[in-house]
């Protein structure tokens, strides 16, 4: 154990005690967010993405070990473990030199060399690597037998194992590792047949650049287009950084068996050590350009899911359409369907009037409170509609993200929600109650259709979904969930629960009643003492017996906020907001083994503020008239729009029309930032002037600076 502590502090940097103390609490079943929030004295107050790195790291060592008991079975049965590469594999734990060591004993297909080797000419190799001062003709001589017919057939099977040998030398890899590290290149060329289908790869048809410096949407963007088989990608560094390191170790004469090991050399590079090098460097910057592009999707999902709410107001959805009519539903203050219709204010049909008056009585007789519009095809025509009446009182008009609407309308929770209704009216409702509650109608949709990225199905889709479920996990632990309203959904995300629990919560809450307090979880089925602790605090009970189960302040430490109560001489809901009161305590007297300061602060902070709602309250936003599609858009224009994707190279905005424009990153701010999220944020409401107009291309370029 004090090894893998000491592997993980090496290269996270972060204390050893609060490795040691993370890697303990996630053995012992506890989650993230419960770390992160509730157990800050032993992790020193590491966040979630600390928390998360020492997991995967310690996931990734456990990988280690398998392979390293894989890998001493095989060359153990192999009759070939020595105690000293036992040893040496025991004592690694780098994944390449650990392969590196089990590389010579490697289950191999048929080989040139191992052909050789069962010819008989291993002896003649290491003859020949010993470069005597002897004529090799003479020496192969006698090398000759039936597979091999000639001195030439003997030379060129020898040259063949001395290039195995070399490419499966560690020290020649770890060399040539440190080359590629420091000086290799990507580049990449276009199939000359297939220019023309290319197009949207043009700008890199003949491209190069540092490994090392070419960014992740880059190398994702090149390694898409040779998936697609428009491009040839290749990894390299020159012949004249290597061949010196060979020839250094192997080559100390100057006569005829120096000229055959030099060309063994080549040979190796050539066809050994070259793919073998360049094949690990492709995976190892695939990697981490998915690493990067993930963390871009999960900082975005995690925006798109805080994102404000509007709150339980009655509600119209309308999910536009020109052709097949917009379809508009009424919602109630829960979210449930009270009516749906079809309206054709758009080509070819046009009844304008008709829809203007069907919305005007909807919006009257159901007392809406507020029109929620899907961003999508016609949804700035039907919003430009629906300000065109005059109602009988204010009534707010959000364009909403439908980004999976068409997803979770066909989906199976869709259909359990609404076994009645076709997709439309889903879709439908689904958009009106993304304005209600964004988090808990988003996580019903697999979090990769939401669409909160770039080349989101090039990276890997195991570490993509791993990375968007701890997101959403995230989100939903951070705002606390209603026990009472939740569904199962939203349920299954909070800390401890998982889907099983979550149905059970549902299923007790239907049988018996509405929860009163905190502790009646712990009579759900399957609801065991870890899967409480682990829970408790993230869910919330309003108008209970308990005030504190309003708040995040977790049952454990309900003694220590009565015993607070007790010291002011007030009872527990008179400390609920009285800040003056909670300033006045001294947090010393209550520190103890198991409660240091971090945790007081905590409970103090939400004391003060209980229940409040970390995403704020949504607002509506308005495009600019008259610009609906981008032939209406002018260079120099200054529109208002709202940023709807963050990359590492800029941010795209919805400005009205069909087509996103991009503020590059050198066109966010007059000062230097490395990652747009720096200062920008999902839904976040911007001015941008028009740079760039390329309509054949769809293309659309904008500026922050100077607007």
């Amino acid at each position: 154990m004090s090894t893998i502590v000491e592997l993980i502090q090496k290269t996270s940097n972060l204390p050893y005690n609060s490795v040691q103390n993370t890697v303990g609490l996630l053995k012992e079943g506890a989650t993230i967010p419960f770390i992160a929030r509730y157990r800050k004295e032993r992790t020193g107050s590491l966040d979630e993405n600390q928390i998360a790195s020492i997991q995967k790291a310690y996931q990734n060592i456990q990988d280690l070990i398998k392979r390293k008991e894989y890998i001493l079975k095989v060359i153990g049965e192999q009759g070939n473990l020595t105690s000293k590469l036992k040893q040496e594999i025991n004592n690694t734990w780098e994944e390449n030199k650990l392969e590196d060591l089990y590389l010579p004993y490697k289950r191999k297909a048929t080989t040139k060399a191992s052909v050789a080797i069962a010819n008989g000419l291993e002896p003649l190799a290491k003859i020949i690597l010993q470069q005597p001062n002897k004529s090799l003709f003479k020496l192969a001589e006698s090398y000759k037998n039936a597979k091999v017919k000639t001195v030439d057939n003997a030379i060129q099977g020898a040259k063949y194992i001395i290039a195995a040998w070399i490419s499966e030398n560690q020290y020649v890899r770890d060399r040539i590792r440190k080359v590629y590290e420091r000086s290799a290149v990507i580049s990449s060329k276009v199939v000359t047949k297939k220019k023309v289908e290319a197009e949207k790869y043009k700008d890199y048809f003949d491209f190069s650049q540092a490994l090392n410096r070419c960014p992740s949407h880059r190398l994702l963007a090149m390694y898409r287009g040779e998936k697609a088989g428009y491009l040839r990608v290749k990894i390299t560094v020159e012949n004249s950084q290597v061949v010196p390191i060979l020839d250094k170790k192997y080559i100390n004469s100057n006569g005829e068996c120096a000229d055959h090991i030099q060309e063994a050399i080549d040979d190796s590079l050539k066809r050994l050590i070259f793919p073998s090098i360049e094949n690990e460097y492709r995976k190892r910057s695939k990697q981490k350009a998915d690493i990067e592009a993930i963390n871009v999707f999960s900082e975005n999902l995690k925006q798109l899911l805080l994102a404000p709410p509007l709150g339980s107001k009655n509600i119209m959805a309308i999910d536009p359409g020109f052709r097949s009519g917009c379809k508009v539903v009424c919602l109630n203050k829960n979210g449930d369907l009270l009516y749906d219709a079809i309206i054709y204010p758009h080509p070819p049909q046009m009844r304008v009037e008709e829809a203007k008056d069907k919305i005007f009585k909807l919006v009257k007789k159901y007392d809406t409170e507020a029109i929620a519009i899907g961003n999508g095809t016609a949804g700035k025509e039907t919003m430009a509609l629906c300000k065109a009446i005059q109602f009988e009182s204010d009534i707010d008009i959000h364009l909403v993200n439908e980004s999976g609407a068409s997803i979770y309308s066909a989906s199976k929770v869709a259909q359990e929600e609404f076994p009645d209704y076709d997709l439309t009216v889903r879709g439908s409702v689904s958009i009106g109650r993304r304005l209600m509650d964004p988090l808990a109608e988003l996580v019903k949709i697999d979090a990769k259709s939401i669409g909160v990225g770039q080349y989101q199905h090039d990276v890997d889709q195991n570490l993509l979904k791993e990375s968007l479920d701890r997101a959403v996990e995230s989100c939903v632990n951070a705002v606390g969930i209603n026990l009472n309203t939740a569904s199962k959904h939203l349920l299954s995300y909070v800390s401890g629960l998982g889907p099983t629990l979550a149905a059970n919560v549902v299923k007790y809450r239907s049988e018996n009643g509405t929860f009163t307090d905190r502790k009646q979880l712990k009579k759900v089925a399957r609801m065991g003492a870890k899967s409480f602790e682990q829970a408790a605090g993230f869910l919330r009970v309003r108008d209970g017996n308990n005030p504190l189960d309003t708040t995040a302040v977790h049952p454990e430490s309900y003694a220590i906020v009565k015993l607070m109560a007790k010291d002011a001489n007030v009872k527990v809901e008179k400390l609920l907001r009285n800040k003056t009161l909670l300033d006045s305590l001294d947090l010393k007297r209550y520190v103890s083994a198991d409660i240091g300061m971090p945790t007081l602060k905590d409970i103090v902070s939400e004391l003060a503020k209980p229940g409040i709602d970390i995403r704020g309250e949504a607002e509506a936003f308005h495009f600019s008239e008259g610009i609906n599609s981008i032939a209406d858009l002018k260079i120099g224009m200054v529109l208002p729009g709202v940023i709807n994707n963050i990359t590492k190279f800029g941010a795209f905005v919805d400005i009205g029309i069909k087509e996103s424009g991009l503020v590059h990153i050198s066109q966010i701010t007059d000062r230097f930032i490395k990652d747009p999220a720096e200062v920008l944020r999902l839904n976040q409401q911007v001015q941008v002037k028009v740079m760039d107009v390329d309509e054949s291309r769809k293309r659309v370029s904008l500026s922050m600076k100077d607007v």
